[in-house]
Order: structure tokens, then C-alpha cells, then sequence
């Protein structure tokens, strides 16, 4: 998983783990759960960080906790969370990570709650280059076009954008292209980091030129380009279960699954603070209201922070039923707040 182009404020801001003030006097204060910080994963894709903002500062103004995030990527900070050095993952996809989320699952340390939304995965190409080569249709098809996505680096071979370095979709995607039988003609290509996929995409979209890339959904770029997502064949949960493996030897093509978003959390946490697992329980968004507040940050170019607060603003009727009737009274009173 996961979304690009984090103003690098914002990552400076998580990185140092930045302590917000608690819930306004102007209300009765609330006397959190846990005696320390709550810390939570800053898994660096723009909904994770948006997603810890809103949970932060409901359990700030609401619930009278102190909040800390750790920055990391995925595999390691799952393994955080069944340490407990982390204790709320915000967004967790277990179909992305199906063997190593069922082995945390299983080892008792972790819980999953909540349907925070769904998400999904794909392979893309601009609409404007299905005008071009309108026999290019499915992901298969790619083994025909490959002129089209010229590599720069690799002469005679084309170019698929995938995940980002580090990412754990990078093995799906490493597999998928193995399955298609496109690693002959094709170089899977691991950007630097989101920010770098991102502006390579856009690069390219604004040049009008083809490019072929793994996105994912809900994102501001999804909605904002017109794209074509490349078909696959029907989702088969045999030859998915190897595609997330490493060590899959006949990786066979199968679409993405798709993703019911869950929170991760600690287990020792949950069973601490029950209130704060209750409210991560009921925690769940709908589509278009994800997609408005990440769009406005994209359109924006504001922080992280900002449209957490965006969200907490504009969707009061969705939050609210997150969470108790004392605590929603003092997250909105520190939202009216000057």
C-alpha cells in the first residue's frame, strides 16, 4: 500500500513525535485510559498520517491522552505493534499482507478492528493512451506495447512504475509481472519513495506521454486523473495467498483482493484502554468522504494535520458517532476554539 508526495513538514513534524496539548477546561476533562503517550504508526502514505491526525486528536480532546507517532514502513512497524512499541496502526490492509497479518493475528499480541473503508490496487495507464493503442486493455496486453513504455534505462524493455522501495505491495506487484510473463519485456521500476512515484506520474501525465504504474484507492491522484485501470483476471484467493509470498515459485495472475481497511491494534493496549478500542472499533469512513478530504489536501497543498482537522470540521455528523456524547462535546469544543 500507500499514498506519495508528503509535504516534508509534515513527516519532519511526525518524525519528532510531537506532543499536542489535551482537551480545553472549558469542558470536563477526560482522564485517559494509560498514564503515558499513546503512539501510533506513521506509516508514510498521505490517508495513514491523515487517518493518525484525526484519531490524535480525538483521543487528545476527547479522551485526555497525549499521542506520539514513530515513522516507519510497514512489515517493521507491524512487528512494532506486536512488541508494543507502537499501539494503534490507523490503517492496516490485511489483504496486502495477508501471511505475516494472520501470523500477527495469530500470535495473540495483535487485534484488527473497525472497517475503517475499502481500498484496492491496480495497474493503471492514462486514458489518453488507451486513445492511442486501443488494443490495450488488459494487464496481459502489456507484452505488445512495450515500445509504448520505453524504458529510458534499459533499452529494448519497457517500464511498469510499482511500489515504491521498501513497500510490502512491492512483492505483489514483482509476482503479478512474473505470473504475466512480462519480466522478459519489462523492468518493474521501485521509485525512491511515494513523493518520487507520484511526481514521476504526474511528469508524465502533464507531458501527455504513456507510462504504466501500480496505484492504489482511495487516493487524491485516482480521483484526479483520468485513468484507466488495466484488467486482470478474476480475483482467485489461491494464486493471491502466493503472490504475497516472497517465496512463490508459479505465481499465477489473479486481480488484487480487495481491501477492507482495519485498524491494528496492540492487544495488551486494547485491553488496557477499552474505551479508546471502542471508539477504534466504531472509527469507519465513508468513500466519498475520504476521497473530499484527501483531494483537499492535494488541491490544498496543506499538511497531514490540516486535513485531519478538515475532516473533523466538515464530517462532525461521522466522527460523532464514533464516540461518546461527553467526548465528541469536548473535540468539537476544541475545534470551535480559536
Amino acid at each position: 500500500m500507500r499514498y506519495p508526495l508528503l509535504p516534508r513538514r509534515a513527516l519532519a513534524r511526525a518524525a519528532a513525535a510531537a506532543v499536542l496539548c489535551a482537551a480545553p477546561a472549558a469542558h470536563a476533562a477526560a482522564a485517559c485510559e494509560v498514564s503515558r503517550p499513546v503512539r501510533f504508526s506513521g506509516l508514510n502514505w498521505e490517508s495513514n498520517l491523515v487517518l493518525a491526525g484525526i484519531e490524535r486528536f480525538v483521543l487528545e480532546h476527547g479522551y485526555g491522552c497525549k499521542t506520539t507517532v514513530e515513522i516507519g514502513e510497514t512489515l517493521p512497524m507491524l512487528a512494532a505493534l506486536q512488541r508494543g512499541d507502537v499501539d494503534i496502526t490507523p490503517e492496516v490492509w490485511p489483504g496486502q499482507i495477508e501471511g505475516a497479518w494472520k501470523k500477527a493475528l495469530a500470535s495473540g499480541k495483535v487485534k484488527g478492528v473497525g472497517h475503517v473503508y475499502d481500498a484496492g490496487e491496480g495497474w493503471y495507464v492514462p486514458r489518453y493512451t488507451v486513445e492511442r493503442h486501443p488494443g490495450l486493455k488488459s494487464a496481459a496486453d502489456l507484452a505488445r506495447y512495450k515500445e509504448a513504455f520505453a524504458d529510458p534505462e534499459e533499452p529494448g524493455r519497457g517500464r511498469i512504475y510499482g511500489c515504491p522501495a521498501g513497500w510490502a505491495c512491492g512483492t505483489l506487484n514483482e509476482n503479478l509481472l512474473r505470473a504475466l510473463g512480462l519480466e522478459r519485456d519489462y523492468t518493474l521500476f521501485a521509485p525512491g519513495s511515494g513523493a518520487a512515484q507520484k511526481a514521476a506520474i504526474m511528469s508524465a501525465y502533464k507531458r501527455k506521454r504513456d507510462i504504466v504504474f501500480y496505484y492504489w484507492t482511495p487516493t487524491s491522484l485516482v480521483g484526479a486523473l483520468d485513468l484507466v485501470k488495466l484488467e486482470l483476471p478474476p480475483f482467485d484467493q489461491a494464486a493471491y495467498t502466493c503472490m504475497t509470498d516472497p517465496k512463490c515459485e508459479h505465481p499465477v495472475p489473479t486481480e488484487f483482493k480487495p481491501n477492507p481497511v482495519v485498524t491494528g491494534m496492540n492487544a495488551d493496549f486494547a485491553r488496557q484502554a477499552p474505551r479508546i478500542a471502542e471508539f477504534l472499533g466504531r472509527l469507519s469512513i465513508p468513500a466519498p468522504a475520504i476521497d473530499d478530504t484527501l483531494g483537499w489536501l492535494e488541491n490544498e497543498g496543506k499538511e497531514p494535520d490540516d486535513a485531519a482537522r478538515y475532516f473533523l470540521r466538515r464530517y462532525a455528523e461521522v466522527w460523532k458517532a464514533w464516540v461518546p456524547a461527553d467526548a465528541a462535546q469536548r473535540v468539537q469544543a476544541a475545534l470551535d476554539a480559536p
